[in-house]
């Protein structure tokens, strides 16, 4: 049996199958399929749980075991299987089908990955648990979804979001489905129940740092040479660790440079921005940043911050806001010898 994330609710009020693998791309939406399996799990009374992480040399044989051994504590066990990379199974993959194949009524299999290849899909255990017991997959939230995404998680965490809301909160974390989660949490705890207007997430964000970072970046985009300066000085008396200005700086100097690529061979924006995740509302920042610089200009700037990250780690002599203020002012402007325009 093959489900979504949506359905699984469903399903687990009317059976608990002997196993389950849950994989998707949203860690988050995972980690809350296993959550709400392995509590659905404990009320049938599989009240031990074992949880094994796939690594390099993993114990296979020890897994297998483990299936096939009495529990200590309680007549049924939960064990959790946890696979990170998803080709380090291969080497047990034998040993998961005989497990797959010859189900024991006292051991509840729960399987954790990530995005599974078609290969992965493919495979003997994958297909032998497919029809044993269930496939939980979790799809990604879609751009156009998640403000929706955002305005349910939020009612059930007792919050009422008043228009614009979650459109706000959609804007400022773009699909960062456990930052907004965290966010959700936290104005939970400041607020109790009732209703959340846009003043009360611009007052939640302006404390946060990482909001101060982002708001940075989209001030670089616009080209706001003056604010760029006055708010990288800001976040050096705030004590902001520079490390998390570099990062997110060097992460849209990446982009911009693979989006300037493929702007300039050819590819319709839609598909590009798309493709990248570029959200509808930063759209235009980017396409004035992109109008300034070509993509031979973005990787010299990525060039600038492999020498900020050397600076940083005291491999290279220099003071690091002072890269950083030399990064950022790229980034804004067109000093020479860092832009060049698209032809």
């Amino acid at each position: 049996m093959r489900l979504n994330l949506n359905q699984l609710h469903g399903h687990l009020k009317r059976d608990l199958a002997p196993m389950y693998l849950v994989y998707g791309d949203e860690p988050l939406l995972v980690d809350e399929g296993c959550a709400l399996i392995r509590e659905v799990a404990q009320e049938r009374g599989f009240n031990e749980r074992n949880v094994m992480t796939v690594e390099p040399g993993f114990d296979w044989a020890g897994l297998f075991s483990l299936t096939r051994s009495p529990s200590l504590f309680s007549p049924r066990q939960l064990i959790e299987l946890r696979i990170a990379n998803i080709k380090q199974s291969e080497a047990g993959a034998d040993i998961l089908d005989e497990i797959v194949e010859q189900p024991s009524q006292d051991v509840l299999l729960l399987v954790r990955a990530g995005k599974l290849d078609k290969r992965t899909m493919a495979s003997r255990w994958v297909k032998a648990l497919e029809r044993a017991g269930v496939l939980v997959v979790v799809y990604a939230v879609a751009q156009n979804e998640f403000p929706e995404w955002l305005s349910h998680r939020m009612r059930a965490r007792g919050l009422t979001p008043e228009p614009g809301v979650c459109d706000l909160l959609a804007y400022h974390f773009e699909g960062n489905l456990l930052a907004a989660a965290q966010e959700i949490d936290k104005l939970a705890m400041l607020h109790g129940s009732g209703s959340i207007g846009p003043e009360d997430i611009r007052d939640n964000l302006s404390d946060n740092a990482r909001f101060n970072v982002f708001s940075l970046v989209d001030t670089c985009l616009r080209g706001e040479l003056t604010s760029v300066v006055r708010i990288l000085t800001r976040l050096r008396s705030e004590g902001i660790e520079p490390i998390l200005i570099l990062r997110v700086l060097t992460r849209e100097v990446r982009t911009l440079s693979q989006v300037a690529l493929r702007l300039e061979q050819g590819e319709p924006e839609a598909s590009v921005f798309q493709a990248h995740n570029i959200w509808s509302r930063r759209q235009p920042l980017i396409r004035k940043a992109i109008k300034r610089c070509g993509s031979n200009g973005w990787l010299d700037i990525l060039r600038q911050a492999a020498r900020s990250d050397k600076v940083l780690k005291g491999h290279h002599a220099g003071n690091i806001w002072q890269e950083l203020q030399h990064m950022a002012i790229a980034v804004c402007g067109k000093p020479k010898g860092v832009c060049e325009p698209a032809n």
